[in-house]
């Protein structure tokens, strides 16, 4: 049994099809990509059992056979071959010869019943949105998904869909990061993906507002079809936190400013903080103008920026490094910060609208 295709399709589709492999495990197979051929294609898979990705590309093909082969060296020898086209062939003992030009690789395979399926899921009810847009949401919240494993439901990111209005949602204990989009023609839903799934899908994404990603979920797993890949992913099981009760309706303090002069100053700030010596960024919000402050064992920054101030002079102190993740994925070049007292959480925006909403819990600050 063998196939030949194009060195360059099959070294893009083993890229994208090892981050579902398992770098370590007890079952052999799933360090492996598994390989089905039929006439005209050569299907591959990497599936760990929490993250799976398939794709099919075209070869020169006449049998049906199925193998597992080690992902590392199959992706290591295949980017190392010469020649545009590559040959695969394997006997019945699992005896694979992988060669191109004048180069011939003799490896052992494993037999595909060791490879585990990965889940059913029905996607002709699936739904479809931009790549762009869905890709812009994904990078401009999940950097507030939670790290920490006590409480599962918090590593991924809430997927929600009501009366036209897609959002997707990431929160930890100290902060939230919400982007939402009016989209027409989509139905409700509500699930949390797994942040490490979306890390990967938002490597198959493109930057492009014509071409569509469609997904569709069995309420176990969900399923993104992208460009010619499928990635799998199980869905976090929990209830996540009614983050819109979180959200102030109202604040008593308005401050517009300059992105990247806001995001400069922090950057100035986080040269005096490290793990050893922590300190809050303080900040008073006064005369249309911003001093910012930080002092550790490192030394000590004063700071200006200026500001439209409307309401009440306020002063607090922050996570320098909670506010430059959130500002350095704002894609407006002015924000607006909602307070309402030293001791209430912050609320960023665009200056107009929500699309998007990043809340930061304040640090009180001694003295």
């Amino acid at each position: 049994m063998q196939f030949t295709c194009n060195k360059m399709d099959l070294c893009n589709a083993i890229t994208h099809v090892s981050k579902g492999v398992s770098v370590r495990s007890t079952i052999p197979a799933l360090e492996g990509i598994c390989l089905q051929m039929e006439p005209g294609a050569v299907t591959l898979t990497g599936y760990d059992l929490e993250i799976g990705i398939r794709t099919s590309i075209t070869a020169d093909c006449e049998d049906t056979f199925s193998c597992v082969l080690n992902a590392r060296l199959f992706s290591e020898m295949s980017r190392r071959m010469i020649g545009e086209q590559i040959t695969f062939s394997i006997d019945e003992k699992l005896n694979a010869v992988i060669s191109s030009a004048d180069t011939r690789y003799r490896i052992s395979a494993m037999s595909a019943e060791e490879f585990p399926e990965l889940p059913v899921v029905d996607t002709t009810a699936s739904t479809a949105v931009s790549q762009q847009m869905l890709r812009s949401m994904i990078q401009q919240s999940s950097f507030a998904a939670s790290v920490k494993e006590d409480k599962p439901i918090l590593t991924g990111e809430l997927f929600e869909s009501e009366n036209g209005c897609f959002c997707i949602v990431a929160m930890d204990r100290f902060r939230l990061a919400l982007r939402q989009e009016p989209v027409e023609h989509i139905g409700s839903f509500r699930f949390v993906v797994p942040k490490k799934a979306l890390g990967e899908l938002i490597t198959l994404l493109q930057d492009d507002p014509a071409q569509m990603c469609e997904f569709a979920t069995n309420g176990k797993h969900i399923v993104f079809c992208v460009n010619g890949f499928e990635l799998f992913a199980r869905l976090l099981e929990g209830q996540f936190h009614n983050y819109r009760s979180s959200i102030p309706a109202e604040t008593s303090t308005t401050v517009i400013m300059n992105t990247r002069e806001l995001a400069s100053c922090a950057e100035r700030c986080s040269l005096l903080i490290n793990e050893k010596n922590k300190a809050p960024m303080c900040c008073t919000f006064s005369n249309n103008s911003v001093e910012i402050s930080c002092k550790t064992g490192i030394g000590e920054i004063v700071d200006r920026v200026s500001a439209e101030i409307q309401g009440e002079a306020l002063t607090i102190g922050f996570s320098n490094r909670y506010l430059l993740e959130a500002l350095r994925v704002c894609e407006c070049d002015k924000v607006c910060l909602h307070m309402s007292g030293s001791n209430k959480v912050i609320k960023i925006t665009p200056l107009e609208g929500e699309s998007f909403v990043y809340l930061i819990m304040p640090i009180h600050m001694k003295g």
